[in-house]
């Protein structure tokens, strides 16, 4: 598809200005823009979506390598699927940020609702604040991919649940040096994966065990950590300084007994 292909109520909405795409969303409808998003090929733009308003599915495996800004706040299910391109989220996010994402990165200068990176498989996830209910659940690692989620400030109830691979870091910058992150039932159904938190933990699930973290845990913190800050202009240096907790599996099957005689 190209752009003489749209129809001329949306090529209308499409301006190119100092090299960037420029595409109004004031209205639009998610698979309408979306469309847009699809005409535009090489080379790759720099696209600012302006005026969105709660449609979904922005970006929607999308792997055409894109730089795209999100100016407003997009619906659920931002980056669903995402498959190479950089979505980058000026303000709050609702639920399902990189939901099943496979490739790519996602940035919210902002919070973010329920079940960021559901069944994310690869990519990173860099919310600068909060999260809501079950962040990370059902993450996994998928050929050789690693998914990286990166909280700046803290999650509610279930965060991790049902993880199977990938690394969930929560920094809590919000919370003093010590932070204390009052969700409950974190890593509930955990198999895989690991889980740091800046600070402590009030209530862990009994499918997850606290372990000292080692040098190689200070190596991946560090650089996963400083991806992070480089976002969002934050000096890593006293996130570092602080004491962090290490959540992996008790099992790699916490539930094979429940569906057994």
């Amino acid at each position: 598809m190209t752009e003489e292909s749209l129809s001329s109520a949306i090529r209308n909405r499409i301006n190119m200005k100092d090299g960037i795409v420029h595409v109004d969303a004031g209205g639009l409808h998610y698979k309408d823009l979306n469309t847009i998003l699809r005409t535009l090929g090489n080379p790759v733009p720099i696209v600012h979506i302006e005026n969105v308003y709660g449609q979904r599915y922005i970006g929607t495996d999308l792997s055409n390598n894109m730089e795209i800004h999100i100016c407003g706040t997009p619906g659920n299910d931002v980056a669903a699927f995402l498959d190479g391109s950089t979505i980058i989220v000026h303000g709050n996010a609702q639920d399902g940020v990189g939901n099943t994402m496979n490739r790519g990165r996602v940035i919210v200068h902002g919070r973010a609702g329920d079940i960021v990176g559901h069944s994310m498989r690869g990519g990173e996830v860099y919310i600068r604040e909060d999260v809501g209910y079950r962040c990370g659940i059902h993450m996994k690692e998928f050929e050789g991919k690693k998914p990286l989620i990166v909280v700046g400030g803290t999650g509610q109830d279930y965060l991790g649940e049902y993880m199977a691979g990938g690394t969930l870091i929560v920094l809590g910058l919000k919370m003093g040096s010590k932070p204390i992150h009052h969700a409950r039932f974190l890593g509930t159904g955990m198999h895989g994966g690991v889980i740091y938190l800046r600070g402590e933990a009030v209530h862990t699930s009994k499918e997850v065990q606290i372990k000292p973290l080692d040098e190689s845990d200070y190596k991946i913190l560090r650089r996963d950590v400083e991806a992070f800050c480089k976002e969002f202009e934050i000096q890593p240096e006293p996130i570092m300084e602080c004491e962090f907790t290490k959540l992996i599996p008790a099992s790699k099957r916490p539930y094979g007994n429940l569906y057994v005689y």
